[in-house]
């Protein structure tokens, strides 16, 4: 008689560190500095990531501006080729509340899940390219600036580029780097289509309802 051996579980450093760091949000408040300080070079993708996966759910306005801008600044570094991440004393003195980590923690799950099944090292000669840093930099940079934007209803759009780019690098996952450049061209059409028909509604809506 053989004993089947259960398949391995892969477990991400994306989600071993994002946990890791949210369990202790929950239990003592901690700022955007000390994360920095103590994830380094990882800290670029792991900090992006944990400023944007609030907008994968419904979350109290007026975090957009801030989150979104501390993206922005973080990849902005990455796209001009930094390794070690800095951010204004202002915004690094930031501190997560509990609330905030509480609830990430019950969704964090959800996401692991799917992540576990879609990623792990692969065209590890893309992934680990110097050009390509700064590339995913730049990606990342224009999806923070399209998440900023006031346009309704749109979050998690961008906020999924960013995801798949963000731990596409702490996992050296080149192929689904290349997906997250095809959402990113995806996301952009998206976002040029809504913005042509906002720009042109007060044209449109006259002759509809003439």
């Amino acid at each position: 008689m053989t004993t089947k051996i259960p398949p391995r579980q892969i477990h991400l450093r994306f989600s071993q560190d994002i946990k890791l760091l949210l369990q202790r949000l929950a239990d003592k408040p901690l700022s955007i500095g000390d994360v920095l300080a103590e994830t380094s070079e990882r800290g670029f993708s792991l900090v992006i990531a944990l400023l944007v996966l609030p907008f994968l759910f419904p979350m109290p306005p007026g975090l957009t501006g801030p989150f979104g801008g501390a993206c922005l600044l973080l990849s902005m570094q990455m796209m001009l080729g930094r390794r070690s991440p800095w951010l204004p004393k202002k915004i690094s003195r930031y501190k997560f509340p509990r609330t905030f980590a509480q609830v990430l923690l019950q969704n964090l799950q959800r996401v692991t899940k799917i992540l576990e099944k879609i990623t792990r090292p692969r065209l590890t000669r893309i992934a680990n390219n110097r050009f390509i840093w700064r590339f995913n930099g730049f990606c990342i940079s224009w999806l923070a600036v399209l998440l900023i934007s006031p346009v309704p209803l749109t979050n998690p759009i961008p906020t999924i580029g960013i995801l798949l780019l963000a731990v596409a690098t702490i996992e050296s996952d080149g192929l689904l780097m290349c997906f997250g450049y095809i959402f990113t061209i995806l996301t952009t059409l998206v976002f040029t289509l809504i913005g042509y028909l906002l720009w042109y509604a007060p044209n449109f809506l006259p002759a509809i309802f003439r």
